[in-house]
């Protein structure tokens, strides 16, 4: 038997005979054997066996079976490798077999038993009548993931993904957990499109909602005064895309391909907006260039120009997107730029090619991807975000604020918010499909085996003045703009009354020494300690799912890849009070109940920011050469110990980017969290809103400033622990003058 096989039976096991299958119940063998026969409590083998719950027999048969397909004994293949891939294939059918019957099974049962006993009548007829069932617990989650590996284990074996079993589990990992925790909850919200007034299907329903004016009107363009939903959102998320995908290059290209002297500040600059909860951004525009605003007033003063309400609608929305979203850009877009091989650039130089031709023909398209990936998330984060078109939005709807209003509202039609989340995730899909085609199959490839010791070349004249002209302008903006921030936070009244205190900040963050102990007395000490422990564990896990899931999607060949990957961006697609809506539907009732508890925050926050992880990794490992792969695999190494061992090292931009935003956002997240949070699990930005909403602006703006320093810290932490990838590259130097710099 192998290691990883075995391993798996035996968790199998002990999960479904030892320990509790259902959630919420005590451990140890007296409780559940002093049980009644109709309590329902205790192992699957127990509730089965002596209480009557026939229903978790088949689980258990399906291990057995597995077991037996492995331990079964057949004739020694001796030296025949022909003999002994039989041999491996035909105990990989009893394993997959085993597998798949034991996980249709467990399906079976968990959704086969609602809140009001069964949910379909064969299994009253085959079962009898039962009561509602709990949510599954530790014994149920732990035997459904050793059957998925004994399935993906029996598949390898059979010849599956080449025979590799480490590939077959990461992928069987990964389908099934977007397959739960979002096709799952994303089915429960847009099957409510189909139903009619009265509970029932209804396809006419549908057709009415998705033909309604108010989503696809041309007003505007014919001198009316509104546009539909749909064509704001799209006009607003390709404007987005389009000016964050060109700062984010900006700033990459001056971090990396200038001799700017301030580079650590203006990568400091560049992260700001994306440690700040994004209502925070727009209460500062709103400070600053609203009616009453600072800079509002002083352009009346000196210029006689009556105060407007510009910044409502599309201008507003617009400033504050590409504030907020220009940082994701920079940090997938400076890890290809660091990509790009010196000696391709040097080698097109040699044969006499300017710096402005070797820019425009070679440094260019090595970086399409990033640019690309860039654009794509851009877009996405445009569509999804909430925040920012609710505070600025004005009379511009979007489709986000749009489905909130549809559910929250006075309409309170769930059918109107989910056709249009179809509509939603129909234009994500349609800029994933685009973004490939541009992309085609061209190879990106620059980090090869070979040893590399040139140095990045200077851009050219005319690039560097475009890129300072753009660059600076746009740093000096975001430093006055988080400048007011922090300075909001120790004012009285920000805008009103601008007296000195530190009033904020004692409310909000006092603490006492008593009996040799701090007391924490500020009233937000636990909604911080709450999220930074969140954040904490889902910045990881969301980073190593999301990388793996790019090598399996850059580095592996299987059937079904693109939809596999169409399906990692669909979480990204949804907004995230869609999210939030859908997951309070899907795990609040059996078989799964995860709401109020602190397991779904860390889920809903994994599965949320995943993608970026996904991109960003795409983006890195597209310019790896599959040659180091290959060299390993020769050498004897597996595909785990290739990804460990010479992958990852390559990946730190991507690792290091990924850490960031999903740490950054699982703090300043509100529109998804702002359902799933509880009196016991308060985040941070629920209780900001919840500041907000009471006009305690002093308090919410000194949380929000304290938050910053928070992120910025634990930034510089990361970027300390995961360290720059090393591709041994001399650093850039001026190049030394040629003739051929009389075509720049």
């Amino acid at each position: 038997m192998r290691r990883p096989v075995g391993f798996w039976l035996i968790t199998g096991w002990l999960c479904y005979a030892v320990i509790p299958w259902y959630a919420g119940q005590a451990w140890g063998v007296p409780f559940f054997l002093s049980a009644g026969p109709d309590a329902g409590v205790g192992p699957a083998l127990w509730a089965g066996l002596a209480q009557g719950r026939w229903w978790l027999v088949p689980i258990g048969a399906a291990l057995a079976f597995a077991t037996a397909a492995t331990l079964w004994p057949l004739p020694n293949p001796g030296n025949d490798p022909a003999r002994a891939a039989v041999h491996r294939a035909w105990r990989g059918l009893g394993l997959a077999l085993g597998g798949a019957f034991g996980l249709a099974a467990l399906l079976a049962q968990g959704f086969g038993i609602g809140l009001r006993g069964w949910t379909f009548s064969a299994g009253e007829a085959l079962f009898g009548i039962v009561d509602a069932q709990t949510g599954i617990g530790l014994g149920a989650w732990g035997t459904g993931l050793a059957l998925l590996f004994l399935l993906t284990y029996g598949l390898a074996d059979r010849g599956a993904f080449k025979g590799d079993g480490f590939t077959a589990g990461a992928v069987g990992l990964a389908v099934a957990g977007i397959g739960v925790f979002v096709f799952l909850p994303v089915f429960y919200v847009l099957a409510a499109a189909v139903v009619g007034t009265k509970g029932d299907f209804s396809f006419l329903a549908f057709l009415d909602r998705l033909t309604t004016r108010s989503i696809w009107s041309l007003d505007c363009v014919v001198g009316g005064r509104r546009c539909g939903v749909v064509w704001n959102s799209l006009l607003l998320a390709v404007l987005t895309g389009f000016c964050t995908t060109l700062l984010g290059l900006g700033f990459a290209l001056v971090a990396v391909r200038t001799g700017f002297r301030a580079k650590k500040l203006l990568r400091l600059l560049t992260v700001l907006p994306i440690i700040t909860p994004p209502f925070v951004i727009g209460l500062a525009l709103i400070l600053l260039f609203g009616r009453n605003g600072i800079v509002t007033s002083m352009v009346s003063t000196l210029f006689d120009i009556p105060p407007s309400r510009w910044i409502y609608g599309l201008p507003g929305v617009l400033l504050t997107q590409v504030l907020a979203f220009t940082p994701i850009a920079f940090l997938v877009m400076i890890g290809v730029v660091q990509g790009v091989s010196p000696s391709v650039e040097e080698a097109a130089q040699t044969l006499r090619a300017g710096r402005w031709q070797t820019f425009r023909t070679v440094t260019l398209p090595l970086i399409r991807p990033g640019l690309a990936n860039a654009f794509l998330i851009g877009f996405i984060e445009s569509l999804a975000d909430f925040g920012n078109p609710l505070i600025l939005g004005g009379n511009f709807d979007v489709l986000s604020t749009k489905i909130f209003f549809s559910v929250v509202g006075a309409q309170n039609d769930p059918g109107m918010a989910a056709t249009l989340g179809i509509i939603l995730l129909t234009l994500c899909l349609t800029a994933f499909f685009v973004q490939r085609l541009w992309l085609g199959k061209k190879s990106y490839t620059s980090v090869g085996g070979k040893g590399d010791g040139g140095q990045h070349a200077l851009l050219p004249r005319r690039v560097s003045r475009l890129a300072y002209a753009v660059v600076l302008p746009w740093a000096g903006f975001t430093a006055i703009l988080y400048g007011m921030i922090l300075y909001g936070g120790f004012v009285e009244t920000w805008g009103r009354n601008h007296t000195l205190t530190l009033r904020h900040y004692a409310t909000a963050f006092s603490a006492e020494w008593v009996n040799g102990g701090i007391l924490w007395t500020g009233r937000a000490w636990a909604s911080l300690f709450t999220t930074l422990e969140i954040s904490a564990l889902a910045a990881p896990i969301t980073a190593a799912v999301g990388l793996l899931t790019a090598y399996l999607l850059v580095r592996q060949r299987f059937t079904g890849r693109g939809a596999f990957e169409f399906a990692t961006m669909l979480s990204f697609a949804i907004p995230g009070t869609v999210i939030g809506i859908s997951y309070i539907m899907a795990f609040n009732q059996p078989p799964i109940e995860l709401t109020g508890g602190f397991a779904i925050l860390i889920i809903c926050f994994v599965f949320r920011n995943m993608p970026v992880a996904i991109r960003a990794g795409i983006a890195a490992m597209s310019q790896i050469d599959r040659s180091l792969d290959e060299c390993s695999q020769t050498l004897g190494a597996s595909s785990a110990t290739t990804l460990r061992r010479v992958i990852l090292p390559l990946l730190r931009p991507a690792i290091v980017a990924s850490l960031v935003y999903s740490f950054v956002r699982a703090i300043t997240s509100i529109s998804a969290v702002i359902f799933l949070v509880s009196a016991k699990y308060e985040l941070a930005t629920a209780y900001i809103v919840g500041r907000v909403e009471q006009g305690d602006f002093g308090l919410a703006v000194a949380y929000c400033s304290a938050l910053i320093v928070l992120m910025a810290v634990a930034i510089g932490v990361i970027q300390l622990l995961v360290g720059e990838r090393r591709i041994g590259r001399r650093p850039i130097a001026a190049p030394v003058p040629q003739a051929v710099e009389k075509t720049v």
